[in-house]
């Protein structure tokens, strides 16, 4: 099953259910108003969706049309919390040279994890503000996980069962800005603005088998103003997603329709390329001495998509923004 957002003026927007072709969508607001609801509500709201969504597969949906990806918000415009790991440990080693730090103990073993905001998601067609250049913007391609109520304590394995959703994420970052967020030992602030996503959310059951060990069998590719970033798979993950819901749950519970995020997915494979500039950087340093690839500027486009194993499009859609000047409040630009 997919499920998107549409804006209809509401700060949720409103639930449409996408064919699995991606052509067509119908309402969904005869079962819930908008996803967050629908999350809340699984067990009622599920059977009614899935026969929704079966109607618009065969014809019968009442007031179906073309499904427009350009109206669409994230998924969840807003979420309960947004956390947000480092499971591909090729990134986390990398990124260890970019910000000249030294490795983090137990990183192998225990995964990493911050908590950012969740009240301000951005949709796949929305240009993304900025304040200044100067910031070190970058973009970071992740996939992620939407679950319904998580008791404290859970288990990995339990972890499992509350997954309800997968997601396709551009985590944007301003890497000058979290290099001294990471040294004051308090985490994230300034440097994580507005998360994006694809404009649909699928049912694991989507995905088939390229959802295998809580992990994405896909390939998550990216460009800058067209040109090749990287085509990284999901499937290197150090830790699965279970693993990551069991840590963020292990002193507290999580309530329906928190967002886990895989972090940046990353390959040993240079060949791969990468999904963010501040591992491109890195890379450039470990074999020239320095970086060479400039952060985003205005007016830069970024585009991310998934894709299977056989080269089909992944199953969330495209990710395409722009990067843009933030308006000063109060002052003309």
């Amino acid at each position: 099953m997919k499920l998107a957002t549409y804006q209809n003026g509401s700060p949720d927007g409103g639930l449409v259910i996408v064919s699995r072709d991606q052509a067509r969508a119908v309402d969904a607001s005869t079962v819930a108003p908008d996803l967050l609801t629908a999350l809340r509500n699984w067990p009622q709201a599920e059977p009614a969706l899935r026969r929704l969504a079966e109607s618009l597969a065969d014809g019968s949906a009442a007031g179906a049309v073309a499904f427009d990806p350009t109206r669409c918000l994230a998924p969840l415009p807003r979420a309960p919390q947004w956390l947000d790991g480092s499971a591909f440990l090729n990134h986390g080693r990398l990124m260890d040279v970019a910000f000249k730090k030294p490795p983090i103990p137990d990183f192998d073993t225990i995964p990493v994890m911050y908590q950012g905001a969740s009240d301000d998601f951005l949709g796949p067609h929305a240009d993304v503000p900025f304040v200044t250049e100067a910031d070190g913007i970058d973009f970071e391609g992740e996939f992620g996980v939407i679950v319904d109520d998580v008791p404290m304590a859970v288990s990995a394995e339990d972890a499992a069962r509350h997954i309800r959703l997968l997601v396709q994420i551009n985590d944007w970052s301003l890497r000058a800005v979290g290099a001294r967020e990471v040294r004051t030992g308090f985490g994230f602030l300034q440097a994580k603005p507005s998360t994006s996503f694809a404009p649909i959310a699928v049912t694991p059951d989507e995905v088939g088998d390229a959802w295998r060990y809580g992990r994405f069998d896909l390939t998550l590719h990216i460009q800058r103003n067209g040109e090749r970033i990287g085509a990284a798979s999901g499937r290197e993950m150090a830790f699965s997603f279970p693993q990551l819901i069991a840590h963020a749950a292990r002193t507290r519970r999580l309530t329906a329709g928190t967002i886990i995020g895989s972090g940046t997915v990353s390959n040993a494979d240079r060949a791969a390329g990468s999904s963010c500039l501040a591992e491109v950087r890195a890379i450039e340093m470990i074999a020239h001495g320095e970086p060479r690839t400039p952060f985003l500027r205005f007016g830069d486009e970024v585009a991310m998509q998934a894709s299977f194993a056989d080269g089909r499009p992944g199953p969330f859609g495209r990710i395409d923004q722009r990067v843009v000047h933030a308006p000063r409040p109060g002052r003309p630009d």
